[in-house]
């Protein structure tokens, strides 16, 4: 009977997979960002998103409180617009079996442009705990992506002072209290600026029938100049990286006007 039990689970796991799978294809092809928001069960993730994005996602100080991706829309400062997913808690040392338990998750995070550390920066053990992050994000191979940290639970230190030394140890972080929401539109606008800083530049010729993409490039992208010609409409700017296959042709023709 167990053993039937865990066959039902994993089928149902794959299934979960394979939907997360379709989703995440769907929004790369709208070249919406996706922020993955990683963390030491208990560091605030999920008051995080709740305050960023007004959403209800469940809050407990226990392990592994959150257990399916949950996303939201969150606005960005310049107006533009971001997913952001709150992922499970890491522990130290994750099992393997967990690892594969949480695949639907932890391949979010995989496959996010940005991460989003949240560090409780009240808690003796912080740095221990950055530590088994960043072992757990070396397993799933997610190291090497852009991290801003959100060094979290600042309303809880004595003094301010302590979390100076942090912000030189974690390049992009901002100190904010998720709780109170303090520093939380500081810490939007640096997600902002990293995203930015990853987008590519782009100078398409865009024929008129296609003016589908011309909302696409306003809608996901920052354009510096624009004009209408016989042949279509030029536009000149950035675009999301993962954009770049839907404007490749049109790129080529512009090069070549």
């Amino acid at each position: 009977m167990i053993g039937r039990r865990i066959a039902r689970l994993k089928q149902e796991l794959e299934k979960v997979r394979a939907h997360r799978g379709r989703y995440r294809a769907r929004r790369r092809r709208e070249g919406i960002p996706v922020v993955a928001i990683v963390g030491y069960t208990n560091a605030g993730k999920s008051t995080l998103l709740n305050g960023l994005a007004n959403a209800d996602v469940l809050v407990e100080d226990k392990l592994f409180a959150t257990l399916d991706p949950t996303t939201r829309r969150v606005a960005l400062p310049g107006g533009g617009v971001a997913l952001f997913t709150d992922t499970v808690g890491f522990i130290q040392k994750l099992p393997t079996q967990l690892v594969a338990a949480f695949r639907a998750t932890l391949e979010e995070v995989a496959e996010a442009d940005l991460l989003l550390h949240v560090l409780d920066v009240a808690h003796p053990q912080a740095m221990r705990q950055a530590e088994a992050v960043r072992e757990t994000l070396e397993e799933i191979g997610a190291v090497g992506k852009p991290i801003v940290s959100a060094l979290n639970k600042i309303d809880r230190l004595p003094t301010l002072d302590a979390v100076s030394p942090l912000m030189t140890r974690f390049p992009n972080s901002v100190a904010i209290a998720a709780l109170t929401g303090e520093g939380l539109e500081s810490l939007l606008a640096r997600v902002e600026a990293v995203l930015e800083a990853q987008m590519i530049w782009l100078d398409v010729l865009i024929p008129y029938e296609l003016g589908e993409l011309v909302d696409l490039f306003h809608r996901r992208g920052l354009i510096e100049w624009e004009e209408h010609t016989g042949a279509g409409t030029r536009i000149a700017g950035r675009i999301p990286s993962a954009l770049i296959g839907r404007f490749q042709e049109l790129r080529e023709v512009a090069q070549n006007n």
